[in-house]
């Protein structure tokens, strides 16, 4: 959206050591494949999804607030880093020149784009940008970038050039942007696009093609996404994917026609659930609900992103631990696992980010919080590791675990194959014995994040830390 509301084991060498395995036995062709050279209703037709995004998990980036010069060439210096932490998809956030009429606050939203294919100066230079998106592919990780199709700034060179390119209201003036229902907001800074016009489509089009041909990205996260209509999606899809075969796109959207044109939708609902879960508003027995609604509505093979912050989240409603507490891991276990689940991390989560970060002003993250490095990286080498928890219809079946569980845990197998896992989430401020009973697939497994080994009986006990988790992998 635009903001303005006021002890873990080493993975990337085995992960790629696995690679080579895969390529004989073909079963994990998700892993980290090397990257490609560019070349309300229910959802129709599924999307063949990339190879390379069946086991991905996406790192949002701030670049602006990312390092104190808050330029690509100091964000380059984190790619080993985020490497490390088993990263395959940056997600970056607007990066080109920011508009100056209307603008809000100092620096300005970062989706008040005043020319789609430039680079804000602040950032640096189109070199930069290109050398950026080749280290993160050498290392094998992908890039999308944050695309505003919905608006533009008021001194986009479209307005002057081409103003019947927007939305005008009744007395001849330019519209501020427009809602997914088509309503003008008070989004001040910035201009409604007209879909009307076949020539803007087009120029949009071509500059979003621009970004696949001249920096060589992967693909886009699309702001406001339910707001542009579908026909264009379907349209710059086809055409894209002539020029990136494997192209990704994610649609700020919950919206199930959207994957029609979209790999992923955002996972908004889940979200605010967890967040009345953590505060002890709701119990866990609504995710049974919720996953019975997303079943029915949305194509098997939908990613649908979770998540427990994001730059909305963070600026405007808050962090994390504002919001969820001492729940804000296990809220993040089971956002990674559950069925469908493409799960996304934001700028600082792994650093303890504990401020929310201003949207329109420079406010660097400060790195040297207590560090939950080690959590994280787990949680993707949990994902990377685990077919049965793979994206979309590439993961496992997802059953409740039969329990005596109450409201405040939630207990679930996921399964594919001979890939099976356990998860059970503790929201409770005291531990939890839980009384489970009909395990599909007895036997030993390991304990994720223990580390030790167990024999899981078809019936026994699991005891699960009070705000923890406790994930068994077989």
């Amino acid at each position: 959206m635009i903001g303005i509301r006021p002890n873990a084991v080493p993975m990337h060498a085995l992960g790629r050591a696995l690679l080579v395995i895969v390529t004989v036995i073909g079963s994990l062709d998700g892993c980290r494949a090397p990257v490609p050279s560019p070349s309300s209703s229910r959802a129709a037709a599924p999307l063949a999804h990339a190879p390379w995004t069946r086991s991905a998990v996406v790192y949002e980036v701030n670049v602006r607030q990312y390092t104190p010069e808050g330029t690509f060439s100091a964000l380059r210096r984190h790619l080993p880093r985020l490497d490390s932490l088993g990263v395959d998809m940056l997600w970056l956030m607007p990066v080109q020149p920011i508009g100056k009429k209307n603008r809000k606050g100092v620096l300005g939203s970062y989706y008040a784009v005043a020319d789609y294919t430039a680079i804000n100066p602040e950032y640096g230079t189109v070199a930069d940008v290109r050398a950026f998106v080749d280290e993160a592919h050498r290392r094998r990780m992908h890039v999308i970038l944050d695309w505003v199709p919905n608006h533009t700034a008021f001194d986009h060179p479209w307005i002057t050039e081409h103003p019947d390119w927007y939305v005008h209201r009744a007395d001849g003036s330019i519209s501020y942007a427009r809602d997914n229902e088509g309503k003008e907001t008070d989004w001040t800074d910035v201009a409604a696009l007209n879909y009307g016009s076949q020539a803007m489509r087009r120029a949009m089009i071509a500059d979003m093609t621009w970004w696949l041909r001249e920096i060589g990205i992967d693909g886009f996260r699309c702001d406001v996404a339910a707001g542009v209509p579908a026909d264009f999606w379907a349209e710059a899809r086809r055409e894209l994917r002539a020029v990136r075969p494997q192209l990704f796109m994610l649609a700020e959207a919950e919206t199930p026609a959207m994957h029609a044109s979209f790999d992923a939708t955002y996972g908004w609902e889940l979200h605010h659930l967890l967040n009345d879960i953590a505060q002890a508003k709701k119990g866990t027995g609504e995710i049974d609900a919720y996953l019975g609604r997303q079943a029915r509505a949305y194509p098997a093979d939908a990613y649908r992103m979770y998540f427990t912050s994001n730059h909305d989240e963070n600026s405007w409603s808050g962090t994390e631990f504002e919001r969820m507490g001492a729940n804000n891991q296990p809220a993040f276990v089971l956002s990674a696992t559950l069925v469908n689940s493409l799960p996304l991390l934001y700028t600082g989560q792994e650093a303890g980010l504990s401020k929310r970060l201003r949207f329109f002003e420079k406010d660097t993250v400060k790195w040297s919080g207590p560090s939950y490095a080690s959590f994280y990286k787990r949680v993707f080498e949990l994902k990377h590791r685990t077919p049965a928890l793979w994206n979309g219809s590439a993961g496992g079946e997802q059953h409740k675990l039969e329990s005596d569980a109450g409201g405040k845990v939630y207990a679930f197998t996921r399964t594919r194959g001979t890939s099976s896992v356990v998860v059970a989430v503790n929201f409770g401020d005291a531990p939890a014995r839980i009384a489970y009973r009909a395990l599909a697939r007895p036997g030993r497994y390991l304990d994720w994040f223990r580390g030790d080994t167990l024999e899981a009986a078809e019936a026994g006990v699991l005891e699960v830390p009070a705000n923890g988790y406790r994930v068994l992998v077989r």
